[in-house]
């Protein structure tokens, strides 16, 4: 098995979450919070494809879809275009009001086909590429990759706890 055929089961993974997590939800749902300090449904799928978006982008040296397929017009944030809700306070993630469950995961299927078209051409010598020089080690493209797919699971399986939740209430 390729590395580039791990990287593409990995992020399909995450795909096959999100989509598990956010399918017929109402706005109500996508925006619930088990608490005023909780991350709801709509807010971890925005920011994990946010996140993925940006940094895969930034590898594969293409400008973000949320700006090249204007997915930042159509959802209409209260935040300058550029955000990915890294570091986004309580209030910040209250203003995260998503317009329904078929944009998110319009805007997350969008990522994840542009994803799969730079890992499925990625070998083993790609994936050593130094990709970012501020960390010591300096990270490589395959660390990187690893470190989006490592962070979009675990939100991706914090919406699908939230989903169960909301459901049992």
């Amino acid at each position: 098995m390729k590395s580039a055929d791990l990287l593409t089961d990995a992020f399909s993974r995450v795909r096959e979450t999100v989509h598990s997590a956010v399918e017929g939800l109402s706005r109500a749902d996508l925006h619930a919070r088990l608490d005023d300090g909780a991350n709801s449904i709509g807010w971890l799928v925005w920011h994990l494809t946010r996140i993925q978006d940006d940094h895969v982008s930034d590898a594969a040296g293409v400008e973000q879809v949320w700006f090249s397929e204007d997915w930042a017009s159509r959802f209409d944030l209260p935040f300058p275009e550029e955000d990915t809700g890294y570091g986004h306070s309580s209030t910040d993630v209250a203003a995260v009001r998503v317009g329904s469950a078929d944009l998110l995961l319009g805007y997350h299927d969008a990522v994840h086909e542009r994803t799969l078209g730079f890992v499925r051409g990625l070998d083993n010598k790609a994936l050593d590429r130094i990709v970012d020089e501020a960390w010591s080690p300096p990270v490589t493209l395959g660390i990187r990759l690893i470190s989006v797919i490592s962070d979009d699971l675990q939100h991706a399986g914090q919406a699908a706890y939230v989903r169960g939740a909301l459901e049992r209430r």
